[in-house]
């Protein structure tokens, strides 16, 4: 009987670690709105494994909003309850909106969502999550912080990206960069996830260095998310006992091939 508990807490934490990767996500349906293109941007807004196509229940988030040429436009009523079948056909929440972009420039989506509960990790989990939608090709805006408690700063633009190139940010907390912070990095499948050699493949793994910079070449095409991942100063109750808050700097960017 020993033998076997201990064969399930060992095969439990295997699993665990085949899906431990969770990343807040805006996804839009484009980075770049020209101006032949339909001015109406649909994003969905979910709480997955993106590589591996796993998906977790979201519920409505503290705050979601758009930030243009320095007006920052709340977009929470706006979104609309939805649900998302995962790789393995199971259904989940998720939201969906529909923005009309009115003026030229960068517009920064963002989203802080309410603490989630991570029973096996004991933690709650808080991701403040970007991404940036070009607008018309007004280049501006795209590197403004936006004074979240934690946000990836980009030093490159963060659209009109090719396939291999080299992205750069800056983690920070407090508004202060972080150094060496740990940065972890994965691609959105979209339901279609390519086989990896090993299990170290899926989640990247980088760390900033000492002005809290780090770096990452994408390798192909699509959404990549980076997720810098620090610990909160302040604790949750969860069943009347404090726990960590893990508090992620989340940023998605696109790639495209050339042709």
């Amino acid at each position: 009987m020993k033998n076997l508990r201990l064969f399930l807490a060992v095969a439990a934490m295997l699993m665990l670690g085949q899906a431990n990767a969770h990343f807040q996500m805006i996804i839009p349906a484009d980075d770049m709105v020209k101006q032949t293109e339909s001015r109406n941007l649909d994003l969905n807004l979910m709480f997955w494994h993106p590589y591996e196509g796993i998906g977790m229940d979201m519920v409505v988030p503290e705050r979601f909003g758009v930030v243009n040429r320095g007006k920052d436009q709340d977009l929470l009523a706006t979104l609309k309850p939805a649900k998302k079948k995962d790789i393995k056909g199971n259904s989940f929440s998720t939201y969906q909106t529909s923005y009309k972009l009115k003026r030229p420039g960068d517009h920064v989506f963002y989203v802080e969502p309410k603490p989630y509960w991570e029973a096996a990790e004991e933690s709650f989990i808080i991701h403040y999550t970007k991404v940036v939608v070009n607008g018309f090709g007004l280049e501006q805006g795209w590197d403004k912080e936006l004074g979240l408690k934690t946000e990836i700063v980009p030093l490159t633009r963060p659209y009109g990206l090719w396939t291999n190139n080299v992205f750069q940010g800056i983690v920070k907390l407090n508004g202060e960069p972080v150094p060496f912070s740990e940065v972890e990095v994965e691609y959105y499948a979209e339901g279609k996830p390519v086989n990896p050699p090993a299990d170290p493949m899926i989640t990247q793994v980088v760390k900033a260095d000492q002005n809290g910079v780090f770096t990452y070449a994408m390798p192909k095409a699509g959404w990549w998310g980076f997720a810098a991942l620090n610990e909160d100063d302040k604790t949750m109750q969860h069943d009347g006992k404090d726990y960590p808050i893990e508090i992620g700097a989340v940023l998605w960017v696109n790639t495209h091939d050339m042709k």
